[in-house]
């Protein structure tokens, strides 16, 4: 059953990592068809409704949105476990994977684009830093113990979170934006996810992420992602 998955994917977008990283944590074999985001295949609009990777092709299914994707993945092939066995434990990862979805990373984009309004760059920076502060108070101060987001079990919040704390160095790039001292838990959580073979066989360095959001940050992106950022 592995065998018919096909996902769609571009290396460089943070949430086609997410997928990349839950198949290669449960060992699955997919046929990857790469695509450039700048200049997508026609048949690509047939297959992505909303013109973004990832989209995964199984049995039948056309499943979009990389957080929906990596669930299904969970349901269809659920070892090795990336879910927490209990209810309140699968409702923290949500919540965390939301909060990602919501809070950090669409001020990391607007931050990137509010290249010529100051006080936009503000607000977007302050949202930033306080999800810093937040994640690293109220996600990893609250671990009783454990290297991973929710404790002892890697599950989809890290595979989620993680693709965009990759990409950090492209805050500091091109808006001074660092992470702070304060936030040695969120150093350690990162150090450790860097450690393993999931995230070495995708992580690009920090030279290839800069030059990816260059267009981002000179505000001349016109991507799908990019529109939506600016509304």
């Amino acid at each position: 059953m592995a065998s018919d998955l096909k996902l769609v994917s571009a290396e460089v977008c943070p949430y086609a990592q997410r997928t990349r990283l839950v198949l290669l944590e449960k060992g699955l074999e997919a046929e990857t068809v790469e695509i450039d985001l700048r200049n997508k295949p026609g048949w690509f609009a047939e297959v992505s409704p909303y013109g973004k990777v990832p989209v995964l092709l199984h049995d039948g299914a056309r499943i979009w949105e990389s957080a929906i994707i990596n669930e299904y993945l969970e349901e269809i092939f659920p070892e090795p476990r990336l879910t927490p066995d209990t209810a309140a434990g699968r409702a923290a990862m949500r919540i965390w994977i939301a909060h990602d979805d919501v809070k950090f990373v669409p001020a990391t984009y607007k931050v990137l684009l509010a290249r010529d309004d100051p006080e936009r760059q503000k607000l977007h920076r302050e949202t930033i830093l306080d999800a810093f502060a937040f994640m690293e108070r109220e996600a990893l101060g609250r671990r009783a113990s454990g290297p991973w987001w929710l404790g002892e079990q890697l599950t989809l919040a890290d595979l989620a979170i993680y693709p965009h704390m990759e990409r950090l160095a492209v805050l500091e790039e091109y808006r001074g934006i660092t992470l702070p001292p304060a936030c040695g838990r969120l150093r350690e959580w990162l150090a450790a996810m860097q450690e393993r073979p999931s995230v070495r066989a995708t992580r690009k360095d920090d030279a290839y992420h800069i030059a990816a959001y260059a267009k981002y940050a000179d505000a001349s992106a016109n991507g799908t992602t990019a529109a939506d950022m600016r509304l």
